[in-house]
């Protein structure tokens, strides 16, 4: 096998695997209709069987981060244990151990699969030199379509036990611990190795470029989670206001919404390799401000109009997000990309949290759901703002390639 072969072939098991371990990220997400019965639950501690995963990913990114552990460790190990306990996290579910127990299983949960997407994304890009923006935001597309599988089971498999749903998503984290431990291993261009020394987040943000493409990132993901998080919901009550969605059936819709993200990463990613990182993610956070606001305007119709503006909203709103990497480890110190990466996405995600909460609260305070996407708007355009700032600084010759 050529070594162009070979670096596409690693690159489809990455995605495969991380696929598989991130499937744990869901599964509690999958069956809370059913959880909420079987266990009693209320609204809060049913919604934190989701926020316990996102906030467990926070501590688990800034504690690697301030250890700079992906900059000491061989990756596909890491990758390997933190698959290995985010499966076994994820049967204590299982059990049944009340609600206290599961959301800090969900945490630890959160806190492994910290230990395999940061990493994933630098393992990719020792393989990768040209044509790295493709090879993220296909990871990225990879990522996608396993946030979107939850709604597609809840679209077609409604009667399916929950037990077979959490059984099945740990059985795919344990295989693809297997995959990261046997099969992956890092390519022709490492990054040097780092040492403990919690001075070396300060020299990340004391980076300029890094910072905004950081902010970036920060301003993707105000919107990002938020938008997949109350999709759902927010769909559910156009229908309910008389908005005939897709028959009825608004779990479909927000799957599709979510999985056709998937082709937005990917394009994405060759559209950064070819006219720049910069110019593609405000593009991209031009469009999905711009649906955040529409989507909005066509709440009560027509259907076709409202699904057409879902679905370019769906496709734009993840087309920047393995960018925002890719800069990084092309900004960063070498030493640094792997903990740069991981104080990148635990800002990140813990920003993800505040806008999930705060989503619903802004839209009961002006009187309903129409309008409580507006909220999302200011990330996508402060983050397209820090991109055209980083465009406009001598450093960005150092992304895809000297495309901007």
């Amino acid at each position: 096998m050529s070594g162009e072969e070979r670096r596409w072939s690693f690159l489809a098991l990455a995605c495969l695997a991380v696929v598989l371990s991130l499937t744990t990220w869901f599964s509690a997400t999958a069956v809370i209709p059913e959880l909420k019965t079987r266990w009693q639950l209320g609204a809060a501690a049913a919604a934190w069987l989701t926020n316990g995963v996102q906030a467990g990913f926070v501590i688990g990114a800034l504690t690697s981060s301030i250890l700079g552990l992906p900059d000491r460790w061989r990756l596909n190990r890491m990758m390997a244990g933190a698959a290995a306990l985010a499966g076994a996290a994820n049967l204590v579910l299982l059990i049944e151990p009340g609600a206290v127990v599961a959301v800090l299983a969900r945490f630890v949960t959160g806190i492994a699969l910290a230990g395999v997407y940061p990493p994933a994304i630098k393992l990719m890009a020792t393989w990768f030199r040209k044509e790295r923006g493709l090879a993220l935001g296909l990871l990225i597309a990879a990522l996608t379509l396993g946030s979107a599988l939850p709604h597609l089971v809840r679209a077609i498999g409604a009667g399916v036990d929950w037990r077979v749903v959490v059984s099945a998503s740990s059985l795919c984290a344990f295989v693809s611990a297997a995959i990261f431990g046997r099969a992956l291993h890092e390519g022709p261009f490492p990054f040097a190795r780092s040492v403990v020394d919690p001075r070396l987040v300060g020299a990340i943000i004391r980076n300029r470029p890094v910072m905004l493409a950081n902010l970036g990132y920060f301003g993707h993901m105000w919107e990002l989670y938020a938008m997949w998080g109350w999709f759902l919901a927010y769909a559910g009550a156009a229908l309910a206001a008389g908005n005939p969605i897709f028959s009825g059936n608004v779990s479909l819709l927000t799957f599709a919404v979510i999985a056709v993200g998937a082709l937005g990463a990917a394009g994405g990613g060759l559209l950064a390799d070819r006219v720049g990182r910069c110019n593609t993610t405000a593009l991209s956070m031009a469009l999905s401000g711009a649906c955040a606001l529409l989507i909005g305007v066509v709440f009560d119709g027509p259907s076709w109009l409202f699904v057409a503006v879902a679905l370019v909203w769906g496709v734009s709103v993840i087309a920047d997000s393995a960018q925002f990497s890719a800069a990084v480890t092309e900004l960063a110190e070498p030493h640094l990309v792997g903990s740069a990466l991981a104080f990148q996405m635990g800002i990140g995600f813990a920003i993800t949290i505040v806008a999930i909460w705060m989503v619903p609260l802004f839209g009961e305070a002006i009187g309903g759901w129409r309008w409580a996407f507006l909220l999302l708007v200011p990330g996508p355009a402060i983050g397209a703002a820090a991109m055209l700032a980083l465009r406009a600084d001598r450093s960005a010759l150092k992304l895809a390639g000297g495309r901007r």
